[in-house]
């Protein structure tokens, strides 16, 4: 009976160091440099979006935060690494809608479980996706760009940055929506499919505002639609798809900051609070901005929500169209 009474004492007491080993651990944190990995090379808006906060976040949380690019399979390898990391909140990964809520539908087999492998942290922003075409198209807004497609032999071709792609999926779900033909052209990555709709050897691309804006500015290619919910204040004349004529479209590529399941709460609560501080800076979200990204910031409760209502947004769509990624 002494035994078993000691043993219970001594449970007890290891649980109540346990729910004191969160607190303290954030008290001392963040006490050395923390790793961000990007999933991607550099250059891309989900690198530049992430560096854009990086250097804010690390003057707040008095440590640096080195960005380290770890790109490969979609995005899949370096999101690994950051799923199978210690969690302590010195390593993070920046979450792209690609690879968090799309992949896991168009890969056979993915190394990570987005919704058991990660504790969300915060949404840094969406990044905003247009609707491009070349000058030479007739079709000068989204209806008659659909009228056009219907009325086109062999439909209207559009690019993305590839199969699974958010702009792929983004322009299946308008073929869905609104019975167009378009005819999806998967390209490695989105520049050389702007350079091809520049070109005019390609008729319409669906991508990130970010790359083609200074293209629309010169009209090099004329802007259809965003697929956001209000029209951007970068591009003012240009309507969204749901004021086009598809009412509730919309379609943004969101990056957040994620960190390995089992973090405690406080450090992920933490970086949340200094996270959102950061995004929410008037210099920051200018910045964002400037890549087509609009700053938002939300709780890790929110950011959930989001991703798996997105986990199955996706999983519709991809299903539908029998999206399949080598």
């Amino acid at each position: 009976m002494t035994n078993r009474l000691l043993s219970r004492r001594a449970a007890a007491g290891l649980a109540a160091l346990c729910l004191l080993a969160g607190p303290a651990l954030a008290q001392d944190y963040p006490n050395k440099p923390i790793r961000l990995i990007v999933p991607f090379a550099p250059g891309g808006v989900t690198d530049t979006g992430a560096r854009v906060v990086a250097e804010r976040l690390g003057t707040r949380l008095g440590q640096q935060v080195v960005v380290d690019n770890r790109p490969g399979a979609s995005g899949n390898i370096g999101t690994q690494m950051g799923a199978t990391a210690a969690p302590d909140g010195y390593t993070l990964v920046v979450g792209f809608d690609g690879t968090m809520v799309i992949n896991p539908h168009v890969f056979a087999k993915v190394p990570f479980d987005t919704l058991k492998d990660f504790a969300p942290v915060s949404k840094i922003g969406d990044a905003a996706l247009v609707i491009v075409t070349h000058p030479s198209v007739p079709a000068k807004d989204f209806a008659a760009l659909v009228a056009h497609s219907k009325a086109t032999e062999g439909g209207v071709s559009y690019g993305s940055a590839g199969t699974g792609s958010t702009p792929h999926l983004a322009g299946e779900l308008l073929r869905v929506r609104t019975g167009a033909k378009f005819v999806h052209v998967p390209y490695k990555g989105g520049g050389q499919a702007l350079a091809d709709v520049v070109g005019g050897s390609l008729p319409m691309l669906y991508t990130a505002v970010a790359g083609a804006y200074p293209f629309i500015q010169r009209g090099q290619v004329q802007a259809i639609a965003v697929s956001t919910a209000q029209r951007l204040p970068s591009l003012p004349a240009v309507p969204t798809v749901a004021e086009s004529g598809v009412p509730g479209f919309e379609v943004n590529s969101w990056i957040g900051i994620l960190a390995p399941a089992k973090t405690p709460t406080a450090i992920v609560e933490r970086l949340q609070r200094e996270l959102n501080a950061v995004v929410q800076s008037p210099d920051i979200k200018e910045r964002l901005a400037s890549l087509g990204i609009v700053a938002s910031g939300n709780t890790p409760a929110q950011f959930r929500s989001e991703i798996e209502a997105d986990l199955r947004k996706y999983g519709e769509v991809v299903k539908a169209a029998n999206i399949r990624a080598e």
